[in-house]
């Protein structure tokens, strides 16, 4: 019975794993109740505006689209918050009105363009003499990394199926394999992770920058989001899934 009991907790956590990862997959890919709510980060600008206004001591006029269902990237105004999925990114004008961009395997991190892409002329001008360097602005740097970081994601998520699978087969090999499965997995999935971390750490150094005569914070905020909690938390039932399963090939008898 305790045998049983180990390898029903195993699978369980391998299991629960896969399912957090899928759950990370659909984030921003549309923009329904579930895709919604999950994103790897959030670029908050609602506040752009007014730091704009107290520095430049002007009226900050058509920078901020009111219609949700305006395409991305086309000049038209900026939205009140961007979030970031795996596979697109999406504007929306409040808590659940908005678009998404078209979907990419990979799609690439790029805070800064998708936010000038957005602006009208004069304000795109505007903004890249404010914002004159930092991660932030390092659109190849990165785009590179989370998108390396995708392909170990997938990767892990791959994985984390194969090892679930394998364990449902009772045998001492198939323990074993689940055992190494969950380690590559947990591994790829925690590298990709500790990117997204550090990627979204780097890039909300934006938010650190003072503009005008009377400084005034820039108004710009990235933080991290549910999708990259999933993804901790997919890691962390692999790594520890690995324990049962290896007990398992030790001493189940089948």
């Amino acid at each position: 019975m305790r045998g049983e009991l180990c390898i029903g907790f195993a699978s369980f956590l391998s299991f629960a794993a896969m399912v957090l990862l899928i759950f990370t997959h659909i984030g921003q890919i549309n923009t329904s109740t579930v895709p919604r709510g999950i994103y790897m980060a959030r670029m908050n600008v609602s506040q752009y505006g007014n730091a704009l206004n107290k520095a430049l001591f002007d009226p900050i006029d058509d920078l901020y689209i009111s219609n949700s269902s305006a395409p991305l990237l086309e000049a038209q105004g900026l939205r009140q918050f961007y979030n970031f999925g795996l596979y697109s990114h999406c504007g929306y004008v409040n808590d659940s009105a908005g678009i998404c961009s078209n979907e990419t395997v990979g799609y690439p991190y790029k805070p800064y363009d998708y936010f000038v892409g957005d602006m009208v002329a004069n304000y795109s001008i505007i903004t890249s003499s404010v914002i004159t360097g930092g991660s932030f602005r390092d659109s190849n740097y990165l785009g590179q990394s989370t998108k390396a970081a995708y392909w170990l994601i997938l990767l892990g998520t791959i994985l984390a199926a194969v090892s679930f699978l394998s364990g449902v087969a009772k045998h001492n090999l198939t323990f074993f394999l689940s055992a190494v499965f969950s380690a590559i997995s947990s591994l790829f999935v925690l590298v990709g992770a500790v990117v997204w971390t550090v990627i979204i750490k780097k890039s909300d150094g934006v938010s650190t920058i003072i503009i005008g005569t009377d400084p005034t914070p820039i108004g710009i905020y990235i933080t991290a989001g549910p999708g990259l909690f999933l993804t901790w938390a997919a890691f962390a039932c692999l790594f520890v899934s690995m324990i049962p399963y290896l007990i398992s090939c030790c001493t189940y008898r089948g």
